[in-house]
């Protein structure tokens, strides 16, 4: 399916990119995941009803709508900007209409990364690049503290991941690499690809 039949299939509107950047350095443009990216992802990665994902940067929402549509997984966006919150808000409305099986499913959260509280059901995490580091680091502690009060393996999935990412967790912190899923574009630049990441 292409981008236009995946939207009115899940009867939402996320395809729009964002026009212009955010003014703090810290943040990068909204782009979502495109489709047929994603179907790579989970043709090699698998989600279970009982996993929780959390999307940071999620915009107006497409990983949480296609996760649960496809897995029937809980899911939470954390999106900062309230236009997309609300944008994203809107789309679970239309998504509900058409699956009433997916009332209470997906929530948001309108807040920066690093104030989002990390609940003990939460145990899959998806970073496309949405912000600096510094904020990287945040969330991923914020995860990290989570995990020590209440044990549990977690992933992380980093798409299109910045080196800066993917140093800070392989040098200080205790997660291991997982899979790495290459993508069509990968022979022009690595860094068109999914990693994942678990800590046990």
């Amino acid at each position: 399916m292409n981008e236009r039949q995946y939207e009115e299939m899940l009867n939402i509107r996320t395809s729009e990119n964002q026009q212009g950047f955010h003014e703090s350095l810290h943040h990068n443009r909204y782009e979502p995941t495109p489709y047929a990216l994603l179907e790579i992802l989970f043709s090699h990665y698998r989600l279970s009803g009982e996993d929780r994902l959390v999307d940071y940067g999620c915009g107006k929402g497409r990983l949480n709508f296609y996760v649960q549509y496809l897995f029937g997984a809980e899911t939470v966006g954390v999106e900062m900007d309230e236009t997309f919150y609300k944008e994203a808000l809107d789309n679970r409305t239309a998504y509900e209409k058409k699956r009433k099986n997916a009332k209470g499913k997906i929530g948001f959260c309108c807040c920066l990364a690093q104030h989002y509280k990390v609940e003990a059901r939460d145990n899959r995490f998806y970073f496309f690049n949405p912000f600096s580091v510094q904020i990287f680091m945040a969330a991923v502690n914020n995860i990290l503290k989570s995990v020590e009060q209440v044990q549990r393996p977690v992933d992380v999935i980093l798409f299109f991941p910045s080196d800066d990412y993917i140093d800070y967790l392989e040098h200080q912190t205790l997660f291991e690499l997982l899979e790495e899923i290459l993508l069509p574009g990968a022979n022009r630049d690595i860094r068109e690809r999914f990693l994942i990441y678990r800590l046990e």
